[in-house]
């Protein structure tokens, strides 16, 4: 197994810390260290997510922010789980996988049903997340967390990114024409990152589900899912090279830049044309073509 030095979960735990030692506190991180009679590079390794602290260490650490024993308690519950090769979140943490997409180098990701939250459009992901069970303010959160997301696309130094969309979730109306009509276009003006797979491709690719792989400069790769229950990080080797070869396995029946740029604009044009003529197997007849 893989020897685990820091995890996504970790790391944002102990960012968790730090925001809390610089919201209750006046201090910096070399002089609550000399608070709590630490070394500096104590309170550096925890906030990062690089080094375990133990119970003793969270209670002194949070005692110091002027938390109380319930804040302990229900903190160390999180943060026991937080090094492990596997770690299961609940769904409505957002704040993990985010900054586990701010820190990346790399991200390759599979979807079926759903355009990639990385490149939908507003319209699009508001109209996804009110289909759902979640209540108005909570589709306001997780609207406002998808959006803030895509900022890592628009820095100068972006990370890596291939986009593996299935073609089902072309064929899936979410919203109206209009919305979907935009978000065709927003994949289609970035094919250098979006691949589609399409319905050709046999049943395999629908069986398996959505999944992500990020890499980073010097931290272990992570492998990530989720489903309506739970989100998954794993760092544990053999999830991280079944997900290598999966995205091998996926990207050799993919379509490529030219034909997924192709069948985009097919079902653009669709949307535009007689509603009484018969649907086609766009992504075959564009293969037969290409």
């Amino acid at each position: 197994m893989t020897a685990i030095t820091s995890t996504a979960y970790s790391r944002d735990l102990g960012d968790e810390l730090r925001r809390l030692r610089e919201k209750f506190t006046s201090l910096t991180g070399h002089a609550f260290a000399e608070q709590l009679g630490w070394d500096p590079s104590k309170v550096s390794n925890i906030e990062k997510g690089k080094a375990r602290a133990s119970e003793i260490d969270l209670v002194q650490y949070l005692m110091m922010c002027g938390r109380d024993s319930a804040h302990f308690e229900a903190f160390r519950e999180r943060y026991r789980y937080a090094f492990d090769p596997y770690v299961l979140v609940v769904p409505d943490n957002l704040r993990t996988l985010a900054m586990a997409e701010a820190q990346a180098q790399k991200i390759t990701s599979y979807d079926v049903l759903s355009v990639p939250g990385l490149v939908q459009i507003p319209g699009y992901a508001r109209a996804l997340l009110e289909t759902g069970r979640k209540t108005p303010m909570d589709v306001e959160k997780s609207f406002r967390w998808r959006m803030d997301r895509q900022a890592v696309l628009r820095r100068p130094n972006p990370p890596e990114c291939r986009f593996y969309v299935h073609e089902l979730a072309l064929q899936l109306q979410v919203g109206d024409e209009r919305i979907m009509e935009e978000q065709y276009l927003r994949m289609l003006f970035n094919t250098h990152i979006v691949r589609i797979v399409p319905m050709s491709a046999g049943p395999g690719p629908i069986r398996m589900s959505p999944r992500m792989l990020l890499s980073f400069e010097k931290l272990v790769p992570l492998a990530y899912s989720e489903t309506d229950l739970a989100r998954v990080f794993a760092h544990d080797g053999a999830a991280i090279a079944d997900s290598r070869e999966f995205f091998k396995w996926l990207d050799s029946r993919a379509l490529d830049e030219g034909q997924s740029k192709s069948l985009l604009t097919s079902y653009i044009s669709r949307l535009r044309r007689d509603p009484h003529e018969p649907p086609a197997d766009l992504a075959q007849e564009h293969l037969q073509r290409s």
